[in-house]
């Protein structure tokens, strides 16, 4: 009797298998790597213990069901058919921030045929910036002196440059000193850096959301650095005034111990991304192209 279950359990799993076709096998990964990110998202936030919570009652009302229990069933069956509502209200800052990082897919990237001279220029005046960040907060680094430099990327930040005081200069060893200089009226603020420049100063930065699980040791720059963090995907340095140290804010995590050099290597390959193979693929396809126009215009 087990033999004939086991060797109808075969025959059904060979016959599914022979109709999965390669749209469903892309379907399934998409659908794999959609849960893979989803889970990646909630874990160590607020929303892993709704998550489980959620999951608690699930199974809640799998037992009400199974044994009839008709009050429990009633009552679990009428907060899910509301639940979806409820998620939205409740994980309402998870889920800005979810389609604030889908939206950051960068459309340049994008651009094949088109003019590169843009970007060449824009790289250009990004390394000429993180040459001058580097040099700045290594400096304020030897010195104690405290710092909080946000650098903005896809998603602007508009909310926190009004509570600043407008600059746009270009970045300099000076200018970050003048700033950070202790008892400056913009030197507790930070200092916002947008296109390659020093847009503006003496910002206020949001609070992070996972107050309760920073170290406590930590102080306000790298509070707020954690918070403007998990609000947008800029990458945020900070320089310790106690210690000297200098870290890094990004999507949620502070790193710590850069030197000069690491600093530096780690802005470049993040704002200034190697376009070797880039340059080679836009190449090969613009030979295509010119190859396809060529046999077009002798048909002709």
């Amino acid at each position: 009797m087990n033999l004939e279950r086991i060797l109808d359990l075969l025959s059904r799993l060979t016959s599914t298998l022979t109709t999965i076709t390669f749209i469903d096998i892309i379907d399934m990964l998409l659908l794999a790597y959609i849960i893979y990110k989803g889970i990646k998202f909630i874990r160590e936030t607020k929303a892993q213990q709704l998550i489980i919570g959620i999951f608690i009652l699930v199974g809640i009302y799998i037992i009400s069901s199974t044994f009839e229990l008709k009050v429990m069933s009633f009552l679990l069956e009428n907060f899910f058919q509301i639940g979806i509502l409820a998620l939205i209200i409740v994980f309402q800052p998870e889920l800005r921030r979810i389609l604030e990082r889908v939206g950051r897919a960068n459309v340049k990237s994008f651009s094949v045929f088109g003019d590169q001279s843009h970007v060449q220029d824009s790289d250009h005046n990004w390394s000429t910036a993180i040459e001058a960040i580097g040099e700045a907060v290594d400096q304020l680094s030897d010195t104690n002196t405290g710092a909080l430099i946000v650098i903005e990327r896809t998603i602007r930040l508009g909310e926190q440059i009004d509570t600043g005081t407008v600059l746009d200069c270009q970045p300099s060893v000076a200018t970050f000193g003048s700033i950070f200089f202790p008892k400056t009226p913009l030197h507790d603020g930070a200092v916002i850096i947008r296109d390659a420049r020093i847009h503006a100063a003496g910002c206020f930065l949001p609070t992070p959301q996972k107050e309760d699980r920073i170290n406590k040791l930590l102080g306000s720059r790298h509070r707020a650095a954690i918070g403007m963090s998990e609000n947008s995907d800029a990458i945020v340095i900070v320089v310790s005034e106690e210690t000297g140290t200098v870290s890094i804010a990004e999507n949620g995590e502070l790193t710590r111990g850069y030197t000069k050099e690491r600093l530096v290597q780690y802005l470049r390959s993040q704002l200034v991304p190697d376009s070797t193979h880039d340059n080679k693929f836009f190449g090969m396809l613009r030979s295509g192209k010119e190859r396809l126009n060529g046999r077009k215009n002798k048909k002709d």
